[in-house]
């Protein structure tokens, strides 16, 4: 996991520890005061939402004391592998496309990070530029061409 993706998850957990643990507790005692709580749909709700918020509280915290934190600024080298910032050409649509290979829990495609597992980024590892990429997508085969790999 890099360093970003670290701070994210630990900026999440204080979240959902001190928001909304506290805002869904404020609900199950409202809900309480409306009496019987065997026909009581927000106070089930509640409950289902307080179940929910904890599960992922739990994971979170499963994956923070698991993380291997790794500042990618401090690697470098020529070939593509986790923390490279990799820029592609589609060689059939000759379209440009950046990609940073990031752990698992912290891929985002919108955001233009890639998971180390996804299919790509496996295709790209120990990749120079100038060297090709084949990537089977449930599109079809596709060729990338490594145009450049930066350390950021």
């Amino acid at each position: 996991m890099t360093v970003e993706g670290f701070r994210h998850l630990e900026a999440e957990l204080q979240r959902l520890k001190g928001e909304e643990r506290p805002r869904i507790i404020a609900a199950i005692s409202e809900a309480r005061a409306h009496g019987d709580l065997s026909e009581n749909a927000e106070y089930h709700a509640a409950k289902e939402a307080q179940g929910q918020n904890e599960a992922r509280v739990a994971d979170m915290e499963d994956k923070l004391s698991r993380a291997e934190v790794i500042d990618t600024a401090t690697l470098s080298g020529t070939t593509v592998k986790f923390g490279a910032t990799v820029t592609l050409v589609d060689e059939d649509t000759d379209e440009k496309v950046k990609y940073k290979i990031v752990g698992d829990s912290e891929a985002n495609v919108k955001d233009g990070k890639i998971s180390i597992s996804s299919p790509i980024a496996r295709a790209l590892i120990g990749k120079s530029k100038g060297e090709t990429a084949e990537v089977t997508t449930p599109k079809g085969a596709r060729s990338y061409e490594v145009v450049k790999v930066e350390w950021k």
